[in-house]
This record gives C-alpha cells, structure tokens and sequence, in this order.
C-alpha cells in the first residue's frame, strides 16, 4: 500500500505539471486570426523556431502534452481503484462482513403530525 501512495503522490506531481505547462503552451499560441498579419511579412521569420517551424512546434508539444495529461489521469485512476481494493480486502479488528448482510431494515419512524395552530396554509 506504500508504493501506491507513493506512486500517487508522483502521478498528482506529474499532473500538476503537465496541466500547468499545457495551459501555459495553450496561452503562447497565437490564434488563427495571426495568420493573415504573417502572411504578408510582419515578421514571422524572426521568431525562433523560423518561419513556419513555431506552429507545428508548439501544436506538437499541445498534443504530447494532453495525451501525457490523459495517460497521467488514468494513472491515478488505477491507483485511486486499487487502494480501494486494498482498504476494502484489508482486515479491520471488529469487522464482520458476514454480519452486514444480516442487518434488517431500520424500522419505520412515527411522522408527527402538524399542529392545528401552526400559520402553514392548508393546501
């Protein structure tokens, strides 16, 4: 049950990071409205990743990284399953499962009825 919490504890790191460099990547796209202005020379060649390079970068690094945050969140789900397992097979001093399914039913409970002199509308 250690390794789970600690595999865990990795994966909500691993997601964190990736949902943060994944909304930031997100932020630094230009639109597609930018295409236009670039088109015409307004200095798309003097970026980093050359003319054309930065879309399909930046598209690339988006995708690897909502596929990462997909693969992460199954990850956790898994984890979040298994040690639900282990809790529910762990032996608890005092429990009987056996003795859960006897329980009967609770018993009914009296209403009370309302009081004539209450200000409630009669519907």
């Amino acid at each position: 049950m250690e390794t789970l919490e600690t595999l865990q504890t990795v994966l909500l790191i691993l997601l964190l990071l990736d949902a943060i460099a994944l909304g930031g990547l997100v932020l630094i796209q230009q639109g597609k409205g930018a295409d236009v202005g670039a088109a015409f020379g307004a200095g798309s060649s003097n970026t980093v990743f050359g003319s054309a390079g930065s879309a399909s970068f930046l598209t690339k690094m988006t995708v690897w990284l909502a596929i990462g945050f997909f693969v992460i969140s199954f990850g956790l789900a898994y984890t979040a399953k298994e040690r639900a397992n282990s809790m529910r097979d762990a032996d608890v001093p005092g429990f009987d499962p056996a003795a859960v399914d006897e329980l009967e039913d609770p018993p009914d409970l009296p209403v009370p009825e309302p009081d004539s002199d209450s200000d409630l509308p009669d519907v």
